[in-house]
């Protein structure tokens, strides 16, 4: 009896030992096939996959040797084109800004002419306007005096007014 007990122990003890053994035995295979799996997986990517990269390494090599001959070109040609836009615009601008002048009205045009530096009209043209202001305001000051003069002359001398004026 006494080597009964030992025995179921050691029974008990080897069947337990017996489970730990499959379970370690399980996970060892389960990493031994997924350690297979990756190794296919690292023998594919070496023989399919990294002669791929080459290629397309190879191909974006000669693209950008490519761009790198036509990227000046297309430089000058956006720059070429950002002068002819910018170009554009400001003779727009000197367009619109021309309309609006000649939009204006001529006694707005007038005035600004004679009395201001900002108008849009040569320097001959301005003192042209205001010569001829000038004299004209000469002759109407010329006009007025004359004609004040001559009505105070008419009331000095008590001229009577009406049907009998003096001519």
């Amino acid at each position: 009896m006494k080597y009964d007990s030992q025995i179921k122990d050691l029974d008990s003890t080897l069947r337990e030992h017996l489970g730990n053994f499959r379970a370690i035995e399980t996970s060892i295979k389960e990493a031994l096939a997924e350690l297979n799996r990756n190794t296919q997986r690292a023998d594919q990517a070496l023989s399919v996959d990294i002669p791929k990269l080459k290629d397309e390494l190879e191909w974006s090599l000669v693209i950008l040797q490519d761009l790198c001959t036509t990227l000046p070109r297309i430089r000058s040609r956006v720059a070429n084109i950002r002068h002819a836009y910018d170009f554009g615009r400001m003779k727009a601008q000197e367009l619109v800004s021309d309309l609006t002048w000649l939009n204006t009205d001529f006694h707005e045009r007038w005035k600004l002419i004679i009395f201001t530096s900002s108008a849009p009209v040569s320097w001959r043209w301005k003192a042209a306007m205001r010569i001829s202001f000038a004299v004209l305001l000469a002759t109407v000051m010329w006009v007025a005096w004359a004609a004040i003069s001559g009505a105070y002359r008419a009331h000095q001398q008590r001229l009577v007014w009406g049907e009998r004026l003096m001519s």
